[in-house]
């Protein structure tokens, strides 16, 4: 009894990462229907930004590392909302009602941010700020002339290679003469390791059964987060318009509401939960590169179980889900069922986690058939493109 519930716990606490992470993926998927690839990436640069507040908070250390993990939570989705906003605006905006592009934009922009946390480094940074400065600076001073429409391309065809070559020119010349101090990467690809504050080690004991505090930590964020989206949604005024757009959106648009910017804002809401995700599987194992590709396929089983834009499907499913994925994996009905064969064979041969995913893919795809619009389907007006 004691592992079955060990077990539970253990699963609900990863079914509260994935609400976490299907939170925001919900939203975007539900108002957009955008099938975010990058979605696993933007977890990962938030527990990427936990590791780094994490450092700089240790070398302050005392109270500044105590409480580190409230600035990570609040670090990390600012961090994954910036990347999301700008990766809306400069990709996903001129996709939308074309979702094989932008299926294949995003998983792009995947292992494009995979690949700049191996790379990044100082001289990386400098250029790329560098690069920014100059264009979009030349940019936007000329786009004051009153002429700019007539000599745009010009401009473009002179800035736009002038500015990449001073930057490259900058940064060679920078690893020159600093060599490793600027040109040695941040990360690298091997994983990092988050330390959690003393308050979040060891457990309550119970009876022999203990409930880690990192993970009742989790299961308390995830809470808070689900209410806080309830209540933006439900009591605000951009969260009336976010639900207003997610039910008809020409005819939001036909009574004055902004809809490219409503895009806008939940793209950003969406990848800043995916933030706060990220910061939470920091206190579960180590951080890299490929962190967010562990969880992305069950975030989306979760939208797609739940129901696609259903909070309370979201949540049902990603309990379920990551129950499931505990249990199985870790042999709990095999040690249930006893010697009981050939079942308990059939459990231990799924008793890895790997396998376990398996199960519960084939369980899911089963449920679909018979509800394919999730537990919670949608009703009424869908969204159009």
């Amino acid at each position: 009894m004691i592992q079955l519930f060990d077990a539970v716990f253990n699963g609900i606490s990863t079914g509260a990462v994935l609400l976490l992470a299907a939170l925001g993926l919900a939203i975007v998927f539900g108002l957009m229907g955008v099938i975010n690839l990058a979605h696993g990436e933007l977890m990962m640069l938030g527990a990427y930004t936990t590791y780094v507040v994490q450092n700089v908070s240790k070398s302050a250390g005392g109270i500044w590392f105590e409480s580190y993990i409230f600035i990570a939570i609040i670090a990390a989705f600012l961090v994954a909302a910036l990347v999301g906003f700008i990766l809306e605006k400069g990709v996903i905006r001129y996709l939308y009602g074309r979702p094989l592009e932008t299926l294949l934009a995003t998983w792009g922009v995947s292992l494009i941010l995979q690949q700049f946390v191996r790379s990044v480094s100082w001289i990386l940074v400098i250029g790329i700020c560098l690069f920014a400065l100059l264009f979009w600076g030349a940019w936007w001073l000329i786009s004051r002339r009153s002429d700019f429409e007539r000599i745009k391309k010009l401009v473009l065809g002179i800035m736009f290679p002038l500015s990449v070559g001073i930057s490259i020119a900058t940064a060679f010349w920078l690893g020159q003469t600093y060599k490793l101090a600027v040109t040695k990467p941040w990360f690298g690809a091997q994983g990092v390791d988050v330390t959690a504050p003393k308050w979040l080690r060891g457990g309550v004991d119970l009876s022999g059964f203990q409930l880690p505090y990192a993970r009742l930590f989790i299961i308390a964020l995830t809470i808070i987060c689900v209410i806080g989206i309830y209540l933006f949604l439900q009591r605000t005024t951009w969260g009336l318009k976010i639900r207003a757009v997610t039910q008809n959106r020409s005819m939001s648009a036909s009574l004055g509401i902004p809809t490219q910017k409503v895009d806008a804002l939940t793209f950003a809401l969406g990848s800043g939960l995916a933030g706060i995700a990220g910061c939470a599987i920091s206190l579960l194992g180590s951080v890299g590169p490929n962190t967010g590709q562990n969880y992305v396929i069950d975030t989306f089983m979760v939208v797609v179980v739940g129901g696609v834009g259903k909070l309370v499907g979201s949540i049902v499913a990603a309990i379920a889900i990551g129950t499931a994925n505990y249990i199985i994996g870790s042999n709990t009905l095999g040690t249930l069922v006893g010697g009981v064969e050939p079942l308990a064979g059939i459990f231990k041969f799924f008793a890895t986690t790997s396998m376990a995913k398996v199960l519960v893919f084939a369980l899911i795809i089963a449920f679909l058939q018979v509800k394919p619009g999730g537990i919670f389907p949608q009703k009424g007006r869908t969204v159009d493109a």
